[in-house]
């Protein structure tokens, strides 16, 4: 199994990479979304997933370690193959796509092509209990604004267990999302 492969990135396509790694050119779909979208020249890191099939070979790839762990869970769903996996990663970042899941809000899911009302319900169902780091339903208990808060934090470069730590700490009466990141700002700091 090919986990992740480090190259210059030759070519970039609308759902798709080209990474040369060591004069060998892999070509590798990733999804439409991605939250870090490096530039051709670049010398890059990209997890993958390799999936053999009767017609050949797919390479999936991610520009983090946990777009490539949801992939793996998306398409262990009965009913998920790896392109509608891609088509639901494509629609929203790692972190709401789990969210969703948690909170059993098929919404999210269903706007990706190829999964209908029933494929979500299978995937919310399959997966509700896998959705960590938090724990069971933890996700799902948080407000929006502490999503928001989260992903702020997040590509501030923050570690994902110490923010979950801090936004447990933060007083459920502050509601608005600014406070809420000043406020977990100075627990994260201090």
């Amino acid at each position: 199994m090919i986990h992740g492969l480090i190259g210059e990135l030759r070519q970039i396509g609308l759902n798709y990479i080209v990474l040369d790694v060591g004069g060998v050119e892999y070509r590798i779909t990733v999804p439409i979304n991605q939250e870090k979208q490096p530039k051709a020249g670049e010398k890059i890191h990209i997890f993958t997933h390799l999936n053999i099939r009767e017609g050949g070979a797919d390479l999936y790839g991610f520009f983090a370690e946990e777009g490539l762990g949801l992939f793996e869970l998306l398409i262990s769903v009965s009913g998920v193959g790896p392109k509608s996996a891609m088509a639901i990663l494509s629609v929203a970042s790692v972190d709401k796509i789990r969210a969703s899941i948690a909170g059993g809000d098929p919404d999210l899911l269903r706007r990706s092509s190829g999964v209908g009302r029933k494929t979500a319900e299978r995937i919310i169902i399959e997966l509700r209990d896998k959705m960590g780091p938090m724990g069971k339903g933890d996700i799902a208990k948080w407000a929006e604004s502490d999503q928001d808060v989260y992903e702020a934090l997040l590509s501030l470069g923050y570690q994902r267990r110490k923010i979950e730590d801090v936004l447990r700490e933060i007083d459920p009466s502050v509601a608005d999302v600014r406070d809420r990141l000043k406020e977990a700002l100075k627990k994260i700091k201090g």
